[in-house]
């Protein structure tokens, strides 16, 4: 904890002894200073000085339905998340954290059907807005993405969380090790050479335009039908690990990555976007109360890459309950009070 100023020197008309009088004043500030480290400390047991939610804005009155895709563990945190910062900002909120793909929860926003849920950057600006350039500047992606939705959706994207959960391709530890098999254009030129080694996606990813078809344009490379399987994004994981799979498609945040000891492989021509994740709410559902953002901007600024590797890990390796871990995450944050 900083003084919020410093004590002043003696002034140079005062010609009455001042040795005494400063160094009361120090002990004074040393003992106020521990006075308000000592509360820090109790009030949130580590030291943490941030404002709970509570105190960041006033949502009484507003209701909310909160989204969130039904694909990753991920998403259900972002979203169980939400409901709980806004619960705590004293909003009235809906919990709708499993609407659907990505195409259902996005058409699902703007029909009304929910009123905000957390997209990734890469997604909004090769899917929703069609666009083809590639944008490797994580800052400069957001802000045209932002832009770019508002004036041709009326979507507000809030701050993003400064975490790219990218499409990525996995291999077994051991078998990367034997093999030799480090970037994508290795994984490319093993299938091109007709070695043995299935690949596995996810549906989603199968047919999505910044997913397999162009991923293999930009590698040179076409995986035969009988070495293409399309699984459930959760089950990729173990059959990778397990060797049913030579490569997974996978997740680069998710908390399997490094508790069934997959090695991810080197996305060496940068085929996949940036995909930081952001709140998004429909412009009126914002404008109703723009001060949501302020509830949902520093939880953002909270999430980083270790932290949500750590938070997927605790749901998908550990099998805790995603609203259990998005509310103990939150409390341990000093956004809600502890339980």
């Amino acid at each position: 904890m900083q003084p919020s100023g410093r004590l002043a020197g003696p002034d140079p008309h005062d010609r009455r002894p001042t040795t005494i009088a400063v160094a009361a004043a120090l002990v004074i500030v040393a003992v106020a200073l521990t006075a308000v480290f000592v509360h820090d400390i109790a009030a949130d047991g580590a030291g943490t000085s941030r404002a709970t939610l509570s105190t960041a804005a006033d949502l009484s009155g507003q209701t909310y339905v909160v989204g969130g895709k039904d694909i990753s563990e991920e998403q259900s945190l972002l979203c169980e998340i939400t409901v709980a910062a806004l619960q705590e900002a004293r909003a009235t909120v809906t919990s709708h954290c499993d609407t659907g793909s990505t195409e259902v929860t996005r058409q699902t926003l703007l029909d009304g059907g929910i009123d905000l849920y957390w997209e990734y950057t890469g997604t909004a600006w090769e899917v929703f807005l069609d666009q083809s350039q590639k944008i490797v500047d994580p800052a400069l992606l957001y802000d045209k993405v932002k832009e770019q939705d508002l004036r041709r959706n009326d979507v507000v994207w809030t701050d993003r969380a400064d975490v790219n959960d990218t499409y990525a391709f996995a291999m077994a530890d051991g078998r990367a090790a034997d093999t030799g098999i480090a970037s994508l254009s290795a994984m490319a030129a093993h299938v091109r050479s007709g070695a043995p080694g299935d690949v596995c996606v996810e549906r989603e990813y199968a047919t999505r335009p910044d997913g397999l078809a162009n991923m293999q344009r930009a590698y040179g490379f076409t995986i035969p039908p009988d070495r293409l399987r399309v699984l459930d994004a959760g089950d990729i994981y173990q059959a990778t690990a397990r060797g049913d799979c030579l490569f997974g498609e996978v997740y680069s945040t998710d908390g399997r990555i490094p508790g069934l000891d997959l090695r991810v492989l080197h996305d060496d021509k940068a085929y996949h976007s940036i995909y930081n994740p952001a709140p998004t709410i429909r412009k009126d559902v914002y404008d109703r109360n723009p001060d949501v953002a302020r509830v949902l901007n520093p939880i953002a600024h909270a999430l980083d890459y270790p932290t949500m590797v750590s938070l997927n890990g605790e749901v998908s390796a550990q099998g805790r309950d995603p609203r259990e871990v998005a509310r103990t995450w939150l409390a341990d944050e000093g956004f809600t009070p502890s339980p």
